[in-house]
């Protein structure tokens, strides 16, 4: 998946901005990609096992920094130019996998509104998706039956195959009321009736909040609520399928925000929604779907508030006998990000090297040599074997090319010489209890 072209610069001024802000960027990844080939390799089995019928429910662990959001783009790119749906969100405390004040339902918004295909990867694909839906079954009715646009035949044969497509769902929970909003759209659609497609869509996104606004507005007696919305998931996965693509893929990053919440009932109730979602994956009740979270090694591991606090997930998640640092279990449910080698992060600087050069519109000068030296002074920091990220290395390391470009009568050995510091910095450290969250720089 490694990218030997010259990026071009709008890629370039994407990806040296965003990683220069700690930000992973969402275009031009293949140009910077490095190490991590067994871990990508391991979620791409998942993928051809979602296209193929099934599910897969992964958890991403590494440090702040060490890559997950950088990994989990990785995917989200490469499974939308196989014919994926993706939706993703980051937990907050507004946004949760359960709540008492509408914070599952939040989660459920944000990831309905960033719905992602590959024309439309920056989200906001559902209305698109569903116009697509109903001009590809047009089209193909037009093809396979020689019937006239406009027709009454058409629209005879259009309503035979969303029946299909309708009959095909009402097996699975709220399956009838969910197929029964797309025939609304799709007739919605026909008649150019854009106010009734614009509440259904409303609908789709979880905006209603009563029933009786719903009843009155589609006839509907149910909404989408804090307590199903994840089975409107599972209806999407496989109505997307129907509908002619790969299946759909879920990336929930940020776990720490469900670590992080004070009352432990809460946080109990929303891990056992997290394990309602792993036994649907593993037990076949959800088809095409594909669900990928990513923690910090703490939200898992920590038996007193993290994941392992919940039994139930502890024993279906925990590490064997066998597994150790340098050889993980790729195939288990939690995949742990291991450190990037220095040989790893020396290659990506000789591309960030380059890249920079090509954006500014200079001369590289630097030598293996000198991005050489320039590693070995980040290893050497104390502390860096347990605690320097790739994203501190990459940060430092567009900061030094950056002054390096404005004042070019400078040499990095002199920058390297005249650097002030000897420890390896720590982003988010919370202290032995749990209780506190402190960020500080030792």
């Amino acid at each position: 998946m490694n990218e030997d072209k010259k990026a071009p610069k709008r890629i370039a001024q994407t990806l040296i901005n965003s990683l220069k802000g700690g930000v992973v960027p969402r275009t031009g990844l293949p140009y910077i990609t490095v190490g991590r080939k067994n871990e990508i390799e391991a979620l791409l089995h998942d993928v051809d096992i979602v296209a193929e019928g099934g599910a897969s429910f992964r958890f991403i662990v590494g440090k702040y920094g060490s890559g997950k959001s950088f990994l989990l783009q990785i995917i989200r790119n490469y499974v939308m130019d196989k014919g994926f749906i993706v939706a993703d969100a980051d937990l907050s405390p507004e946004r949760r996998l359960q709540g008492t004040k509408g914070q599952g339902l939040a989660t459920y918004r944000e990831l309905i509104g960033n719905l992602s295909t590959k024309t439309k990867p920056e989200g906001g694909a559902i209305t698109l998706l569903l116009d697509r839906w109903i001009n590809n079954i047009q089209t193909d009715c037009i093809e396979k039956n020689g019937v006239l646009q406009g027709s009454k035949e058409l629209l005879d044969e259009v309503d035979k195959k969303i029946y299909t497509v309708i009959a095909g769902l009402s097996e699975m929970v709220h399956g009838f009321e969910f197929g029964s909003l797309l025939s609304k759209y799709y007739h919605a659609y026909i008649d150019g009736d854009d106010e009734t497609k614009m509440k259904i869509v409303r609908w789709f996104r979880g905006e209603y909040i009563r029933k009786t606004d719903a009843k009155e507005a589609l006839g509907v007696n149910i909404i989408i609520t804090d307590e199903d919305w994840y089975e409107y998931l599972k209806l999407f996965a496989m109505f997307f399928r129907l509908a002619g693509y790969s299946g759909m893929m879920i990336m929930v990053d940020e776990l720490v925000n469900i670590y992080k919440i004070p009352n432990a009932v809460t946080r109990q109730y929303n891990y056992e929604k997290m394990l309602t979602m792993y036994n649907d994956t593993l037990q076949g009740k959800a088809k095409y779907l594909g669900i990928i979270m990513g923690a910090t090694p703490q939200t898992l591991e920590d038996k007193r508030r993290g994941i392992y606090s919940y039994e139930a997930l502890r024993s279906r998640l925990s590490e064997g006998k066998f597994s150790k640092p340098g050889m993980r279990d790729l195939l288990s449910p939690v995949i742990r990000l291991e450190a990037l080698t220095p040989e790893e992060m020396l290659v990506l600087c000789e591309k960030l090297s380059d890249m920079h050069a090509g954006l500014y519109g200079y001369k590289n000068t630097l030598s293996d040599s000198d991005i050489g030296d320039f590693i070995s002074l980040e290893y050497s920091r104390i502390g860096a074997t347990e605690n320097i990220t790739p994203r501190e290395v990459i940060r430092d390391f567009i900061e030094l090319l950056d002054l390096l470009y404005q004042n070019p009568a400078l040499r990095i050995n002199e920058l390297l010489e005249s650097s002030d510091f000897s420890f390896a910095k720590s982003e988010a450290v919370s202290d032995n209890s749990g209780e506190n969250f402190v960020e500080f720089t030792l």
